[in-house]
């Protein structure tokens, strides 16, 4: 049984797979405080969960973009599961696939991830787009590099930000509002957050098609995935789990199985 753990700076997510199958998924809030004691325990709730111990996991891959929590999943994998089977993805992996950034180690982990397992699932050329902290937009060619991207606020990001700075603004619900037109400040807060969202993906798309002189597959994942898709035509599948479907092939492709 293999553990997939990607660590955002706003959520943790974990995956546990027999073989190629997906067992189950579950997600959590990154707190940096978190110790490799305490990450084992989730391991086991959701070990649990499915009918399976902690035990039974033989190896695991880390996709992460927080040091510090990297170091805890790493003590964790050290104390309950086999160290010798444990990859943590970055740049240095041998991926299978051209990394056409400039710096190549500056890709993040789970952007790397993204484009493994976009390409792996769909071909090219291929746009990623991952809502999380950040909505990210991760480009692969047809012959499989990757490309580049985009990198912008999030959903969350940009409503803690608004408040944050607008001390009359308060906090809302991320979600769609009946009306673009809003008739109190929460309404029209939600229309200006929600639909340019929607609006800069739709534009974000458009410019990156032009740019491949073609047509383009479009993969939305991340905590918002669902919600903005329903809202667009431009996002051709929803893959929930994809970075850590990524985080699955790249350590079998690092150790060659």
């Amino acid at each position: 049984m293999f553990l997939a753990v990607d660590i955002g700076n706003t959520h943790t997510s974990f995956a546990l797979y027999q073989n190629d199958e997906l067992l189950g998924h579950w997600r959590v809030t990154s707190i940096i405080s978190r110790t490799e004691d305490e990450i084992a325990v989730q391991v086991g709730f959701f070990c649990d969960h499915i009918g399976k111990n902690i035990s039974d996991i033989t190896a695991m891959g880390i996709s992460s973009v927080v040091p510090n929590l990297t170091i805890a999943a790493q003590r964790m994998a050290e104390k309950y599961i086999d160290k010798n089977d444990l990859l943590v993805v970055g740049a240095h992996c041998d991926i299978g696939m051209p990394i056409l950034y400039d710096d190549p180690g500056a890709v993040g982990a789970d952007r790397i991830c993204n484009a493994v397992a976009g390409y792996k699932k769909y071909g090219g050329p291929l746009i990623i787009i991952d809502f999380g902290t950040a909505n990210t937009f991760d480009v692969v060619s047809k012959k499989g590099e990757y490309l580049g991207g985009v990198i912008s606020p999030g959903l969350e990001t940009s409503a803690a930000d608004l408040h944050r700075r607008a001390a009359r603004l308060p906090k809302i619900e991320l979600e769609f509002p009946v009306k673009t037109i809003g008739r109190n400040t929460v309404e029209s807060m939600k229309s200006g957050i929600m639909f340019s969202s929607v609006d800069s993906i739709n534009g974000m798309v458009q410019r990156i098609r032009k740019e491949l002189d073609g047509e383009v597959i479009v993969i939305a994942t991340g905590g918002y995935a669902s919600l903005i898709a329903s809202r667009t035509p431009v996002i051709d599948h929803v893959e929930p789990t994809l970075v850590l479907d990524g985080v699955r092939i790249i350590y079998n492709i690092c150790k060659g199985r």
